[in-house]
């Protein structure tokens, strides 16, 4: 617990450094986690232990990809697509070294009727998030032509892409070492990365939202509801939102 405490305390030093420091000092810090996490398992000779902190390494991963690309003139809904390929491609790569299967991880089918009222949760969610952010909408009109493509986007990075890293692989191997605890420690993860907003009751929605999402994969063992809520989420916050209000 003590070694996992440290690396969610580092983590929050790391962002902490970028948003006040200077981002190139964050992504030192984020590097040297990241190296930590990829050399204690070869270490240490416990085994649930070293699951977790394999998958904590996608956690770095996340903020230096974003940190790193060079992405200025590149219009903003295109950022996602860019960095969240590779970092999909991390998470399968750590996953196969776990051992886990996509269906292990949340890629199935199971109780769609739970998961589809999950789904649409994210729309309310949206809405609450927008009202502490109220963000630049990502489109210049409320249009299906304007929205379809951003809205994809929004659903298959945000949405699949950090739910199968932070529901599916990290919290999988946190509640194999912490049980229900596992799903709070994520969350806490997943909370801290979105100092960015410098909002502190962001960061209060995020990490209930983050335990909410865990809850559902805990009890469903799937990712299709707090994907499409998560997307949602983001589709709302990002596009419609900020067009409507």
């Amino acid at each position: 617990m003590k070694l996992a405490f440290l690396f969610l305390l580092l983590i929050a030093a790391a962002e902490a450094v970028t948003l006040f420091v200077d981002p190139l000092g964050g992504i030192v810090v984020f590097g040297l986690i990241l190296l930590f996490a990829l050399l204690i398992p070869a270490l240490k000779n416990d085994y649930f232990a070293s699951r977790l902190i394999l998958s904590l390494s996608l956690v770095p991963m996340v903020r230096i990809v974003s940190l790193s690309m060079p992405l200025e003139n590149v219009p903003r809904i295109w950022w996602f697509p860019i960095m969240y390929a590779p970092l999909f491609l991390a998470a399968l790569v750590v996953a196969y070294m776990l051992g886990l299967r996509l269906k292990e991880t949340g890629f199935n089918l199971h109780c769609p009727f739970i998961n589809l009222l999950v789904g649409i949760s994210g729309i309310g969610l949206g809405f609450v998030e927008y009202f502490i952010l109220r963000p630049e909408s990502m489109v210049a009109e409320l249009t299906w032509q304007a929205a379809l493509v951003p809205a994809l986007i929004l659903l298959f990075t945000t949405g699949m892409v950090e739910e199968y890293i932070f529901r599916g692989v990290l919290q999988q191997t946190a509640v194999e070492l912490y049980g229900k605890r596992g799903i709070v420690y994520v969350s806490l993860i997943f909370a801290v990365l979105h100092m960015g907003f410098l909002s502190v009751v962001d960061i209060i929605f995020v990490l209930g939202a983050g335990l909410y999402f865990g809850w559902v994969v805990y009890k469903t063992s799937s990712l299709t509801g707090v994907i499409l809520a998560h997307g949602a989420t983001n589709i709302v916050l990002f596009i419609v939102a900020p067009l409507i209000f």
